[in-house]
């Protein structure tokens, strides 16, 4: 079974200040072709996580500004997230028992990257839905 470590190998993940606008953050995703942002403070630590999801359910559903909002007002603050050396299943579980679909990787302090659940292999997907089936029955 493969560490998140393994995963994000290589991956330059697309961080942003909190005062950054709705839209910016929009582009980038675009621009990137990734599902989140993450959101960080003046010294660069994780504060906050701004998805898709929070775009339409944060900000259009809400008549919100893009070009106005700031990430600081709609994103998810403190989201959960997991060290490099934590297992694809263990995130999985935590994606599948938590309802999100993102998974900031963080060491002490310092963002390394970030999954979400198509980052991950039908081996492993299987493993999960294999201990669904399992609990399902108990």
């Amino acid at each position: 079974m493969r560490t998140l470590a393994e995963i994000i190998e290589g991956q330059t993940p697309l961080t942003l200040g909190i005062a950054a606008t709705v839209a910016r953050a929009c582009r980038s995703m675009r621009d990137r072709g990734v599902g989140a942002v993450m959101v960080v403070g003046k010294d660069g630590r994780l504060e906050g996580i701004f998805t898709g999801r929070d775009a339409v359910c944060r900000v259009l559903a809400d008549g919100k500004l893009a070009e106005t909002t700031r990430l600081a007002d709609v994103m998810t603050r403190d989201p959960m997230t997991a060290r490099p050396a934590t297992s694809a299943i263990e995130v999985l579980r935590l994606m599948r028992d938590s309802g999100f679909r993102h998974v900031p990787v963080v060491e002490e302090g310092r963002i390394l990257g970030i999954v979400s659940r198509g980052d991950f292999c039908g081996v492993e997907i299987d493993r999960l839905d294999e201990e669904v089936g399992v609990w399902e029955k108990l």
